[in-house]
Parts: C-alpha cells; structure tokens; sequence
C-alpha cells in the first residue's frame, strides 16, 4: 500500500492511528459483495463444439451456465448466462469411450433397467451426451434444474435464438 504525504497526515488525524497498523481488521471494514436475484444482466454465449473434448467443454459450459467466469459470482445466486451449444453430434471422447462408456436408464419396475453406450446415443439423441456430461459438473441442489434451463443444445449449426444476438466463445 503507497501513502502519499498528504495522505498519512490526514490518516493520522482522523483515526490518531499509525497507518501500518490500518491492515488489521477491525480498523478497516471490508465487506464482501454478494450478487441479488435479479440483479445480474444475463448474456448470450454461443459454443461450437466441433472437434471438442467432451468433458473440457462441458466444464467450461457448466462455469458459464454458474457465472463462474464472471467477478460478482456468488454461490448461491444464478448470476450465469444463457448458454447456446452447436453441433453436439459432433464431438470427441478420448480413448475407447465410444464403445465402452454406458449410460444407464431405469423405468422403475423390475428389469427395466436399459444401457446404451455412446454411440448408440449419439445415433438417436446426441444432444444428451452434453446435457449428461454439464448436468454432472453442476452442484447437486435446487438451483441445478433452473442451471439446466439456461442450457439449449442443438445437434445441427442452426439455432433459433439469433434474435438474442449471442457472443461467440471458444474453446480448446
């Protein structure tokens, strides 16, 4: 901390205090800000996921959906952003998940419980290989289900939501 000469006189004869000893915390106030409902302007953000790493992209969608990117994020307030995603059909697994990842469904009676791996998905639904993956990185609570609403996902590059002019985003 740099004190002007004017300064530590007119510290000094406010407070009749050193100004070294103004770190401490009872003779400084410093508040933390926390967001409101409401208050934070929500943007649009558009991801292609060409060529993408799943799991790098959906952390990076869950942070965004969070607002964790931004400066006045706050736990337990939505302060994310709307989130676009394109051309889910065409991202990356690393490895051998393709054939050998599982994603499990169960209809509640006995039996039903059905597997699908990741191609078999991909075939008829890809867009939930995403929604599982950012779906996974969220924090297990009530806002998850409000997180997940801000999330739209298109299998195709064309979306319907130009009208709110979305910015563009990459990423590795």
């Amino acid at each position: 901390m740099i004190f002007l000469s004017s300064d530590l006189t007119t510290i000094q004869e406010s407070n009749n205090l050193h100004p070294l000893k103004l770190k401490r915390n009872k003779d400084v106030a410093v508040s933390t800000y926390f967001s409101k409902k409401g208050e934070e302007q929500r943007g649009w953000i558009i991801i292609d996921l060409t060529d993408k790493i799943l799991g790098r992209a959906a952390t990076k969608i869950a942070n965004h959906l969070r607002g964790k990117n931004k400066t006045r994020f706050t736990p337990h307030v939505d302060t994310g952003d709307f989130v676009i995603v394109i051309n889910a059909d065409k991202v990356k697994l690393t490895g051998n998940k393709e054939l050998e990842k599982k994603y499990y469904t169960h209809s509640g009676y006995r039996g039903g419980l059905k597997t699908k791996n990741v191609s078999e998905l991909r075939a008829r639904k890809p867009e939930e290989i995403i929604r599982h993956a950012v779906k996974g990185m969220l924090p297990k609570n009530k806002m998850t289900k409000h997180l997940m609403r801000k999330l739209k996902i298109y299998s195709g590059s064309e979306h319907p939501h130009q009208a709110q002019q979305p910015q563009s985003i990459e990423i590795q």
